[in-house]
């Protein structure tokens, strides 16, 4: 970790003046009036000259191997039929003949119809096309044997949940060493957004797998490793608490959370609600009271908080019952249709929100048609905010892009077309949407981590509007400069 000196910088919400702001060993040591001379000193020099500077920005909720693949994998986010998903696979084979084919981006909870196997039985290759909640997926016969899943399909071949989450790490032909060079590069692209850090919720080993990225050279941002129920014990005999570095994978990842799906998901049809869903299901809990309360206590007692994903709101419920039950800390993840008494129960336990602001824009439509009556309470949060729940923004990556300028636009705007806000009163301002991405640092001072993002604009004298294309001119993590434009 280098010393380094950022010269004539003005702070974002610090009022204009310029100011130097030296950092060592990887932390702020001094903000002072800027000089117009160099440092004379061993610190290298970084000109800002003029541009804003503020805290580096956090996505709360990442899975880094699904989303690293998505740009090698066939997109179906313009899908809007099932013919023209089929015309898409198709395409890519008549590319690449015999090649597995594996697509992401399926959004079709309001189709008139939705890919069945039987559509993809044509193909003689495995062919998944992965729903874009990344809850399930529709595979042809030849896939299902692949992985094992012909029992765990529907007559449909829909795998969904806990037989999904199972093998979604594993989907497509690339081997780890693949896979983590496509963590290794998605983590500079998500530098060159201002991003210093992740919280990596995938359900796989992520303290192997940030091993191994580590040592072929991983270095862009700082990572939470988190775990699910299966990794969990070995977390706890390591002595692993929440925080601690993770061995042997360096300085930037640490212990993470915790991390159940307690249920399912809006466009997969099985988030858990206490009204049903137009076909008269009310969705499920993918974990009983029982043994939820028992694993969080055991996390708890270890000293490891907890993420808990919550969709429905009598998920919601049995979520902070569990919470409560076990003295838990930590995060309810999503929360995305909430009573007004639940969120009161958050502020009251303690708990943040791990919410992603652009679920509400990719689900607006399809939430007027499930959950009709109910969307005044859907992404609420303003609500929660006000009850004095602490928001923590993320995407979800790849269910949303992992970029914290569209969450942030979508946090403050509603919309993510010409369309006017979707339920407006429960926008948040800039500030506190900036604020709950810095991933719990307070602003630019003497003793803050030396995470920071050097921006061309102020991002608070922006048009929300033009958030997403604002320029970042350089980001530092730990003190060293991960990606530049200067």
């Amino acid at each position: 970790m280098a010393d380094l000196l950022i010269r004539g910088a003005r702070l974002v919400g610090g009022g204009g003046d310029p100011v130097d702001v030296a950092t060592t060993e990887g932390v702020v040591v001094d903000v002072r009036p800027a000089s117009t001379r160099p440092s004379g000193g061993e610190a290298a020099d970084l000109a800002a000259d003029g541009r804003w500077l503020m805290p580096g920005l956090w996505d709360q909720h990442v899975h880094p191997t699904d989303w690293a693949a998505v740009g090698h994998r066939l997109d179906l986010r313009h899908a809007g039929t099932v013919a023209a998903c089929l015309e898409a696979v198709a395409a890519r084979l008549a590319e690449r003949p015999g090649e597995e084919v594996v697509a992401t981006g399926l959004w079709c909870a309001g189709w008139p119809t939705r890919p069945v196997r039987a559509d993809l039985d044509r193909f003689d290759v495995p062919v998944a096309l992965l729903s874009g909640d990344s809850h399930s997926a529709v595979m042809n016969g030849a896939a299902l044997a692949r992985y094992g899943l012909a029992a765990d399909a529907d007559d449909d071949g829909w795998v969904t949940e806990a037989a999904w989450f199972a093998v979604m790490p594993t989907i497509g032909t690339a081997d780890d060493a693949t896979r983590d060079r496509w963590v290794v590069e998605a983590g500079r692209r998500a530098a060159a957004r201002g991003v210093v850090g992740i919280v990596d919720l995938d359900p796989h080993d992520t303290h192997a797998a940030w091993r191994r990225r580590v040592a072929a050279g991983f270095a862009a941002h700082r990572v939470r490793a988190g775990v699910w129920l299966d990794h969990l014990d070995d977390a706890l005999a390591a002595g692993l608490r929440t925080g601690d570095p993770v061995p042997g994978a360096g300085p930037l990842v640490t212990m993470g959370p915790f991390k159940v799906i307690a249920d399912g998901s809006l466009n997969t049809g099985t988030a858990h609600c206490r009204h049903p869903f137009p076909d008269g299901s009310v969705g499920a809990m993918n974990i009983d009271d029982a043994t939820l309360t028992a694993a969080m206590t055991r996390a708890a007692t270890g000293g490891i908080d907890a993420a808990i994903h919550a969709i429905g709101d009598a998920a919601l419920t049995q979520v902070l019952d569990a919470f409560e039950r076990s003295g838990a800390r930590g995060t309810v993840e999503h929360a995305q249709l909430a009573t007004p008494e639940d969120v009161a129960r958050m502020a009251a336990l303690g708990l943040a929100a791990s919410v992603q602001p652009r679920h509400l824009v990719d689900d607006r439509d399809v939430a007027e048609v499930l959950w009709r009556g109910r969307t005044d309470r859907a992404y609420a949060y303003a609500d929660m905010a006000r009850a004095g729940v602490e928001l923590r923004l993320g995407s979800d990556a790849p269910v949303a892009p992992l970029d914290p300028w569209l969450t942030i636009a979508a946090a403050v705007l509603r919309t993510g077309d010409e369309r006017p806000a979707w339920h407006p009163e429960q926008r948040i301002d800039v500030t506190l949407a900036l604020r709950s991405s810095w991933g719990g640092v307070t602003g630019v001072a003497p003793g803050a981590p030396a995470d920071l993002v050097l921006l061309d604009d102020d991002p608070l004298a922006l048009d929300a509007a033009r958030l997403p294309g604002i320029g970042v001119a350089a980001t530092i993590c730990a003190g060293n400069v991960t990606h530049a434009t200067l």
